[in-house]
């Protein structure tokens, strides 16, 4: 049987390589995002697109009941809607602070509420949820999307203990530097937020380095592969890993204590 797939965030990056990819590969596959008008080249590729904001909850439900009524079920939900608002903890305005929770936790925490009782249903399911290495690594500037990331870890943590005796999987992807409009867009945010406060030397900083990530980042593709990979397995892992830096980066924080971490962290940053 065909399995029906919805990808959040569909719009680019991840999200976009993940709808094609799996579309490609015999999922019927729905591409949800807020600006339809990036959807419209999914269709070539049998997708269907689909309007969806995960901060309006009409949106979301809205979204929900449109693919049950053609599908009659969802198989996997791949959380890959997402933002990336950086800028020092004192500077960041807490409406952006909350929208950043908005977007990367609480949209997806409702989306998993209405797709669970189709999968509890048929005693199939798979919910892949986006992550980061920045969901175990948190780098100065971005208080807020680690705070998201660390946060859909442990959702995911808890979720998967919950799930798991109605044969749902909870998956937890982990990439590194991976191509996509965030990287541009988050550095920008950085500079307009703290660009010109207390805060202004660590922000060039940190925008230089990640401009120097964005330049050697891993395509989304390799995310792409590593979610069907995840959503394929009889047994899947609890969290799969890819993308430039991620592996050796969560060995080195896994080894080193707090402290020794962030002398290596910040000496990158003076480089």
């Amino acid at each position: 049987m065909t399995k029906t797939v919805l990808v959040t965030g569909a719009s680019a990056g991840i999200g976009k390589a993940t709808a094609i990819h799996l579309a490609q590969n015999g999922y019927k596959v729905f591409g949800a995002a807020r600006r339809m008008e990036k959807l419209t080249a999914l269709k070539a590729y049998g997708i269907t697109p689909i309007t969806l904001d995960v901060t309006d909850d009409t949106s979301i439900t809205t979204c929900i009941h449109k693919i049950l009524e053609e599908s009659g079920r969802i198989d996997v939900l791949v959380n890959c809607a997402g933002l990336g608002s950086y800028g020092a903890l004192e500077d960041v305005p807490m409406s952006e602070a909350k929208n950043q929770l908005e977007i990367n936790l609480f949209g997806a925490a409702r989306l998993i509420q209405l797709v669970l009782p189709g999968m509890r249903k048929h005693q199939f399911g798979k919910i892949v949820n986006i992550s980061s290495i920045g969901g175990k690594v948190g780098l100065p500037m971005g208080s807020w999307y680690h705070a998201s990331k660390f946060a859909i870890e442990g959702l995911s943590d808890s979720l998967r203990n919950e799930v798991r005796q109605f044969g749902i999987d909870v998956i937890v992807i982990e990439p590194g530097g991976t191509k996509s409009e965030m990287m541009d867009i988050g550095g920008k945010d950085l500079m307009r937020v703290s660009g010109n406060t207390a805060y202004s030397g660590l922000a060039k900083a940190l925008d230089k380095m990640y401009a120097a990530i964005e330049q050697s980042a891993s395509e989304p593709l390799v995310i792409a592969k590593l979610i069907q990979k995840g959503i394929e397995a009889k047994n899947p892992k609890t969290r799969y890993i890819g993308g430039k830096m991620a592996k050796p980066m969560l060995f080195m924080r896994r080894m080193l204590s707090d402290k020794l971490f962030d002398r290596m962290l910040m000496r990158q940053l003076k480089q």
